[in-house]
């Protein structure tokens, strides 16, 4: 698949078999295991959420689980830090509105 580190100089990749999941709906596929932030970010998807302030995209930030940019809804559960969730077959992915945001008045976001 497109997007993943192939090779490395002095790590090795071990990946879980290459599974299905949906993003917004959309079909997708991704290797088992990998925090979902890294999955979305190999398929092109660079926008996880927007933030509530100023109503800005949200990246792949800190990928540790310190920050807030990537809470997203998995499996109908609100607020899940993807860059630590790890991905399984047939995960829902969505994004959230920042919270006091109606759906209807959300950005399109691609």
């Amino acid at each position: 698949m497109e997007g993943y580190i192939d090779e490395h100089p002095i790590l090795k990749f071990k990946r879980g078999k290459k599974v299905t999941f949906f993003f917004e709906d959309k079909e997708l596929e991704g290797y088992e295991g990998l925090p979902i932030a890294a999955v979305l970010h190999a398929a092109g998807i660079r926008v996880l959420s927007i933030s509530e302030r100023y109503n800005r995209p949200r990246g792949f930030f800190c990928a540790v689980g310190k920050c807030s940019s990537c809470l997203m809804e998995v499996d109908g559960r609100p607020n899940v830090m993807v860059c630590m969730e790890l991905l399984k077959e047939g995960m829902k992915v969505k994004r959230q509105p920042p919270r006091g945001m109606a759906k209807d008045k959300r950005k399109k976001l691609n």
